[in-house]
């Protein structure tokens, strides 16, 4: 449940970035970072390709700590939760989990 809400969070801020930035500045040379942002934001808050867009989010989210304008706490913030997403995994309540299964790490004991 906790991987659940982690994903729901970055997913949704990175949607919501970038479907708000893209109608305040259809500029061209911005317009593929912001569909990489919103495509990852879906993706996560699904549960698809995790790893992979938990990855886009911790680059985009660095990516706009140091080269967007104002506060680059939330942006770092982003970051930090992407990059703990994509080695997490994506959880039992995700579509990667219902495709590919649920793997787990079993630790032998000593």
């Amino acid at each position: 449940m906790g991987l659940l809400c982690l994903r729901l969070g970055a997913g949704i801020v990175l949607f919501h970035d970038g479907v708000v930035r893209s109608v305040e500045a259809p500029d061209e040379q911005h317009f593929i970072r912001l569909l990489i942002e919103s495509a990852a934001g879906l993706f996560l808050c699904a549960g698809l390709w995790t790893p992979i867009a938990g990855g886009a989010a911790a680059i985009i989210g660095l990516w706009g700590a140091f080269w967007r304008s104002g506060d680059p706490r939330s942006q770092i913030l982003l970051a930090i939760l992407g990059g703990g997403l994509a080695m997490l995994g994506p959880g039992a309540w995700s579509v990667d989990a219902r495709l590919f299964g649920r793997k787990r790490i079993n630790i032998p004991d000593r």
